[in-house]
């Protein structure tokens, strides 16, 4: 069975939803006969490699909300991880465009650390304060997961994986997918949002006594789960 994941690296939810997709596969007694291919979706293509200006304040700027609010957000967004294990220090992140982070994640792919690749960049991005959206930070984080740097170096010197990008961005706005996480599993029953992990459970044990019927349009599950799109991010539950 395959879960096909769009995510960006720097959604909160998508991290919030990866670990509540591990926790349902955990205890998903055919665990070890599922694939998990993660694509690209970007949140803000127009965005600077590195931003200067605080989270907050750019989040704030970008959706029209105070900096109150956006600071609100993010506190009730880390106790969202913190509760999953997860440290969201908010305060010390370094926003910036994911385009040669996915290009990244799409190298690794081909040494299958596609997962590592994107446990790392997640990490480095929302519990270490590291620029992701900076060549060199990311030369040394694909270093950190077993890539050779060099490899990566030129890879992010040249247009390479650009088109993988792009082609998983196409794909989701023809699944008419606008915010992130989305989960598909088995090419028909989509899952939105960062949703409890048993919510991921019912959906694996649905598709999986169904994997040998003909696959039908993607249909997004309900829930609580929160996620990101062009109009900012929103809608947390607890795990």
């Amino acid at each position: 069975m395959k879960i096909d994941i769009w995510s960006d690296i720097v959604c909160p939810f998508c991290y919030l939803g990866k670990r509540r997709l591990e926790a349902a596969l955990a205890t998903f007694e055919h665990a070890d006969e599922v694939e998990v291919t993660w694509h690209s979706f970007e949140l803000d293509r127009g965005a600077q490699p590195v931003s200067d200006l605080p989270l907050v304040d750019l989040v704030a700027r970008k959706y029209g909300t105070s900096r109150e609010q956006a600071v609100a957000q993010h506190r009730s967004m880390a106790e969202a991880a913190a509760e999953l294990g997860l440290a969201f220090n908010w305060e010390q992140a370094r926003y910036g465009n994911t385009f040669d982070a996915h290009r990244v994640v799409h190298l690794a792919a081909e040494h299958g650390l596609a997962d590592a690749a994107h446990e790392r960049l997640m990490r480095a991005y929302f519990t270490d304060g590291l620029a992701v959206g900076d060549r060199e930070v990311l030369v040394g984080l694909a270093g950190e997961i077993g890539l050779d740097p060099d490899v990566v170096r030129a890879m992010l010197e040249s247009d390479d994986y650009g088109n993988h990008v792009r082609s998983d961005e196409a794909t989701a706005k023809m699944l008419g997918i606008e915010s992130v996480p989305f989960f598909v599993l088995d090419r028909k029953y989509g899952v939105s949002g960062a949703q409890p992990p048993e919510v991921f459970t019912q959906a694996l044990q649905t598709a999986w006594e169904t994997r040998h019927e003909v696959p039908e349009p993607v249909a997004a599950g309900g829930g609580c789960g929160g996620g990101c799109g062009a109009g900012g991010c929103g809608g947390a539950c607890s795990a």
